[in-house]
């Protein structure tokens, strides 16, 4: 069990919750059991004091969308802030670019990012809107102008957008723990490395919302 301190000081980061990385669209990215994380992701924000979130949000006709001559995960060359071919996903106006059921609307957050809306810059971590990470998406800033100190992540996918967020924000000093059970993560061997640098960075790993206790009694309610 992981004392994570007074709720004041805790914020919950849903990572790219997007029905586009879940089997509803089966075209775009899908993540296996990537639709089951909303209720998970809702006992997380349970025990914290402010709830950020963040979308992919991706032009159609981005330089990074996979064609039969250039397939999915195939290098980019000439772009600083593309590296890899993705399938299209996340487009501003399809059924892939909402939220998981059972999640708030974007409203309801007291932070939200959209990320990757530029047709050459395709970011992965939500703390930064490229890939040389100088440009802030301004959520740091927030978080510190909150007193938040201890930040619980999931979100889609582990292996990717999640641990990029997650490292982002333990070298901007935060306490950050990745709750597995609000993940899930689109290869096994890819999960197995990203979870090996999340820890080497300062991450803790929990699997679930179980092992975390907090000061705040009607926190540890939610929990329960």
């Amino acid at each position: 069990m992981y004392s994570i301190g007074t709720r004041e000081t805790v914020a919950a980061f849903d990572v790219d919750a997007q029905k586009c990385f879940t089997p509803l669209c089966p075209d775009e990215l899908p993540v296996p059991e990537g639709h089951l994380i909303a209720d998970e992701l809702n006992r997380q924000a349970g025990l914290a004091a402010v709830r950020v979130g963040s979308k992919d949000a991706h032009p159609a006709t981005a330089v990074w969308v996979a064609t039969e001559e250039s397939p999915q995960l195939t290098a980019i060359e000439g772009h600083k802030n593309v590296d890899l071919r993705w399938n299209r996903h996340a487009v501003p106006g399809t059924t892939g670019f909402e939220l998981v059921d059972g999640l708030p609307d974007v409203t309801e957050y007291n932070y939200f990012v959209w990320k990757g809306v530029e047709n050459n810059i395709h970011p992965y971590g939500a703390c930064f809107h490229d890939l040389e990470e100088k440009m802030s998406t301004g959520v740091i800033e927030f978080l510190k102008s909150r007193g938040i100190t201890t930040v619980l992540v999931g979100g889609l996918a582990l292996d990717f957008c999640v641990k990029t967020t997650a490292l982002q924000l333990c070298r901007a000093g935060f306490v950050v723990y990745v709750n597995r059970a609000a993940c899930r993560g689109l290869g096994e061997s890819t999960v197995v490395s990203a979870l090996e640098e999340l820890k080497s960075a300062g991450a803790i790993m929990i699997d679930s919302i179980t092992e975390l206790s907090v000061d705040d009694v009607a926190a540890d309610a939610v929990a329960n």
